[in-house]
């Protein structure tokens, strides 16, 4: 089947061939993890590898790694299991898995380029009382970089704990190492990564007492019960090992050759630090659903930054809190994977500079 030029990483990568491996490996193998006999032990011994690799990739330790079922899991395991007494703050531009999973939460503001504003932050935390923080290191829309070193040392000065969700961040650019004190907590999902779906963890600082969302067998310390999913384990720690910074400055460099050839186009959070294989155009006056569908026609598969109901087009709410008003359902996001094409800016923007033709004239 042709699948024509695949531009939305930010919503899955496609599965590395290491992921892969590693993956059907563990299949083969067929024990539970928490078995003595040796086929359960030999799936133990893939399971704690795994730990392992995730562990030493953030500097953590084996035992501060709690594997889920995959980022949104890992969200909510933190947001819930660590809030006992405490007021959750979260980002305006947060992920919905990390909105639904903290109901009733202050919101604070960002600023035009999509960043954290630090004095929103600051003033909420010198209002009393304990609180956790919610912050995600890149934003799934726009690949803002939020300032997390900046934001923990307001976390450390007033007692909060600060939840980093890295989703989107890791392995594709630098994030804070367990020992860098600026996370007390930080999720992952696999198939962000280039594994398969269906795994995520949460690294936690030593320490931290976590309320499990789900109670079973005593699994992963008593954390999150329930048998491990083994395969999609071992493929997020194998996509882990090989994503590499190599791979960001190369689409780095494609990413910034689509921006400047979108000509018509603003780019979301261009003055900030971004992702490097992720951009949000935002042409006013053309709806985003409309442009994926024409792009989809053209061969180019992007997503929409606002999610489409009942034939209608919502304004995404990141643009939104970053000021773009009615412009806010006109953005599409392009995030380029592990595997982008050489040529894959140059067939962009051919089919940018036709689509915005026709449906500029459209909309006039």
């Amino acid at each position: 089947m042709n699948t024509g030029l695949y531009l939305d990483a930010n919503a899955t990568e496609p599965l590395r061939p290491a992921a892969r491996a590693a993956a059907l490996a563990a299949m083969e193998v067929g024990g539970n993890p928490s078995s003595v006999h040796a086929a359960g032990r030999a799936a133990r011994r893939i399971l704690e590898d795994a730990r392992e690799v995730v562990a030493a990739r953030f500097g953590a330790q084996p035992q501060q790694v709690v594997f889920t079922g995959g980022g949104t899991e890992a969200n909510a395991l933190a947001l819930r299991g660590l809030a006992t007494g405490r007021r959750v703050l979260v980002g305006a531009t947060e992920h919905p898995a990390v909105l639904a999973a903290a109901p009733g939460a202050a919101v604070l503001p960002v600023l035009a380029d999509g960043t954290l504003d630090l004095a929103a932050l600051e003033a909420a935390l010198a209002a009393g009382g304990p609180a956790l923080v919610a912050l995600m290191a890149a934003n799934n829309e726009t690949g803002v970089l939020h300032p997390l070193a900046a934001a923990a040392e307001l976390c450390r000065r007033h007692g909060a704990l600060l939840h980093v969700d890295a989703v989107q961040a890791a392995g594709r650019v630098a994030v804070p190492s367990a020992d860098g004190a600026v996370w007390d907590s930080m999720a992952l999902s696999g198939h962000k990564l280039g594994g398969p779906c269906g795994a995520g963890a949460l690294l936690l600082r030593p320490g931290l007492d976590l309320v499990p969302l789900i109670a079973g067998g005593g699994q992963e310390r008593g954390r999150r019960g329930g048998t491990e999913p083994l395969p999609a384990i071992a493929g997020l720690a194998a996509a882990l090992a090989e994503a590499t910074p190599t791979t960001a400055v190369r689409l780095a460099v494609l990413r910034d050759a689509i921006e400047a050839g979108a000509g018509g186009a603003v780019v979301a959070g261009a003055g900030a630090a971004r992702l490097p294989n992720t951009t949000c155009l935002v042409l006013p006056g053309v709806a985003a659903e409309t442009q994926v569908i024409a792009l989809d026609l053209a061969g180019l598969r992007v997503s929409a930054g606002a999610a489409c109901s009942s034939g209608k087009v919502a304004r995404s709410p990141v643009l939104q809190a970053m000021g773009f008003g009615e412009a806010a359902g006109c953005g599409i996001r392009i995030s380029l994977p592990w595997n982008a094409p050489e040529d894959a800016a140059e067939r962009f923007v051919v089919a940018w500079a036709a689509m915005r033709d026709r449906l500029s004239r459209r909309a006039a």
